[in-house]
């Protein structure tokens, strides 16, 4: 009687285990998945984040390279010699390609070889030198051509406080006070536009002038 109670009970305990597991084995998937989704969402904190596309860096207005001491030349198809700047020092700031020089001297020769030469306090040139704007205490001198053309072409000098410098035109303009000395004659005047090329000068605003009498 004790044994066959005893496997009565082995029985129904089996029956019993056999019904837990059944049920274990039936949300055995579900936790396994809620499993899943915990490691997920810890690895997913402890990741860094992706970095998504981003535009392009404005260039900022800080210089990319210095010059001490520089000079920089442009040369003609012919290898001739057009414009030479130089400078005590120098700073190029990339984002307008502008070259900012301090004590700027810059020399540029026309077609038949003549130079001009121009000084200030500080200048900023553009990329290839084509066009300088001097400030502080800016002069433009063109000296008289060699020969029987000087009488014609006397020497010339502009001076302002801030003069745009056209190198490959010969151009000079100022849209401030300006002091222009043409052989012995003497003007002035608020802004000016002086075209070498075609001998015109334009002067507007407040315009007076001092005309030497002519030797006869």
């Amino acid at each position: 009687m004790t044994d066959s109670v005893a496997a009565r009970r082995l029985l129904a305990l089996l029956l019993a285990l056999r019904r837990g597991w059944d049920r274990l084995s039936a949300y055995l998937p579900l936790a396994l998945m809620a499993l899943l989704a915990l490691v997920t969402y810890l690895l997913a904190r402890q990741t860094p984040g992706l970095v998504g596309p981003q535009a392009p860096a404005a260039p900022r207005s800080e210089p990319d390279y210095f010059l001490r001491g520089f000079s920089i030349k442009n040369f003609d198809e012919q290898g001739r010699l057009k414009s030479e700047v130089f400078g005590q020092a120098g700073r190029h700031f990339p984002d307008r390609d502008v070259l900012e020089i301090d004590q700027p001297r810059v020399r540029s020769f026309n077609a038949r070889g003549e130079p001009t030469v121009a000084t200030a306090q500080r200048a900023l040139s553009n990329g290839d030198g084509t066009q300088v704007q001097l400030i502080g205490n800016a002069v433009v001198v063109r000296e008289p051509p060699s020969g029987a053309g000087s009488a014609l072409r006397p020497r010339l000098e502009i001076r302002g406080e801030l003069l745009h410098v056209f190198v490959e035109t010969e151009r000079v303009r100022a849209d401030r006070p300006v002091e222009i000395r043409r052989g012995n004659d003497r003007y002035t005047a608020d802004r000016m536009d002086f075209d070498n090329l075609d001998q015109q000068l334009q002067l507007q605003g407040r315009v007076r002038g001092q005309i030497a009498p002519r030797r006869p």
